[in-house]
């Protein structure tokens, strides 16, 4: 597990891991019962896959997958609404990565740009700046996806289109953001997760203390966590000894990056320019009240949501009937309890968003695992 990098290392020392996960062994004999630790990101997922750590874990827990990953979130109608945004004459529709493979109702947004339509993605999305200035008499749609993490960098593209003049450029707001869902899926009646392992790089830009809320009504372990092995050994061996103690809290492994307090500089750019929408259809757990963010009304000019209207209605929310996404999304299931995997869908062909993502837990379980086992 050496990457020549000590700082990385450090993190992946497999004895270490080792000492970690035999020290989380013994402690949890003293569990009375099971213990369902959902990891919110899907950055966590890949490190659970990767380096085989279920195959580590006590009898008595297991890891559950979560929402925590932006592109599997995402409906297949805001898929439709970007392919009809794109559709439209002089438009260069922009996207960041995975989300240009993730299928809707008329095909990918990769199967558009293969029809002809004008779709780029981008690794930041300050690079909208640079095509919109190359492009002066089209319209470039920035389709602006992400939890809290990516939310800051919008509201700068937005700043920096204000303070250049630059009028060509909308950008149709699709943030959301990470304690409602979580709420709701805690509020299930059929839920047994009963800890978390809290996404590092969303609390990076929020601080510790946006779990607080979660933590006073549900009283279960959160733990954010970083994505080395290592820290997720800990993190559970952290989770474990506060279900003994009956003391769950918020506590921050990954102490070296995130602190109770949020990034003041980001929020206060977020605050100027996004406010609390009414509503946002999740995938697989519909409608969340509160659940998103969308720009201010005095930002109207630069909102494609509006400028699109005319084009945006009548869309259909349904996904495609065999597909498991929703429910292992909501900790329900896991990917090799849907019959598709790994047969009609694979990453060559995905039919959910789970197998499309880079974060995706379908995406990890087929890198790392392969086939469904027999």
């Amino acid at each position: 597990m050496t990457t020549q990098n000590p700082y990385i290392d450090i993190y992946r020392d497999s004895q270490a891991i080792t000492r970690i996960f035999n020290a989380l062994k013994i402690l949890s004999k003293d569990l009375t019962q099971p213990l369902k630790v959902m990891e919110v990101c899907g950055g966590h997922t890949h490190t659970i896959m990767k380096y085989a750590l279920p195959e580590l874990l006590p009898e008595k827990i297991e890891f559950v997958h979560g929402p925590g990953c932006p592109v599997c979130v995402m409906p297949k109608n805001r898929i439709d609404c970007a392919y009809k945004i794109a559709s439209q004459e002089n438009v260069i529709l922009v996207t960041l990565g995975d989300m240009i493979k993730v299928p809707g109702s008329y095909g990918s947004l990769q199967n558009a740009r293969a029809k002809g339509l004008d779709i780029r993605f981008v690794y930041s999305p300050l690079e909208v700046l640079r095509i919109a200035q190359e492009n002066p008499t089209k319209q470039v749609v920035y389709f602006a996806i992400g939890f809290e993490t990516t939310t800051p960098m919008s509201a700068a593209l937005l700043e920096r289109l204000i303070s250049l003049k630059i009028h060509n450029v909308s950008l149709h707001i699709n943030h959301v953001l990470v304690p409602p869902p979580l709420e709701t899926i805690l509020s299930a009646p059929n839920c047994k997760i009963n800890a978390l392992l809290a996404p590092s790089h969303v609390s990076v830009i929020t601080g510790s203390n946006i779990y607080q809320p979660l933590l006073k009504k549900f009283k279960i372990p959160i733990v954010i966590c970083g994505f080395e092995p290592l820290d997720v050994g800990e993190s559970l061996l952290s989770i474990v000894q506060q279900v003994l103690n009956k003391s769950p809290q918020v506590e921050t492994q990954y102490a070296r990056s995130v602190t109770t307090q949020v990034n003041q500089k980001a929020q206060e750019l977020v605050e100027k320019y996004f406010e609390l929408d009414d509503s946002f259809y999740w995938r697989g757990l519909g409608e969340i009240p509160h659940s998103s963010l969308r720009l201010k009304e005095k930002y109207a000019d630069y909102d494609a949501s509006i400028l699109f209207k005319k084009h945006l209605g009548g869309i259909a929310k349904e996904e495609h009937k065999g597909c498991l996404c929703g429910e292992i999304l909501k900790g329900n299931k896991k990917p090799f309890d849907c019959k598709l995997f790994g047969i009609s869908c694979t990453p060559q062909n995905p039919l959910g968003s789970c197998m499309v993502s880079s974060e995706g837990a379908c995406a990890a379980y087929y890198k790392y695992q392969g086939i469904r086992p027999v």
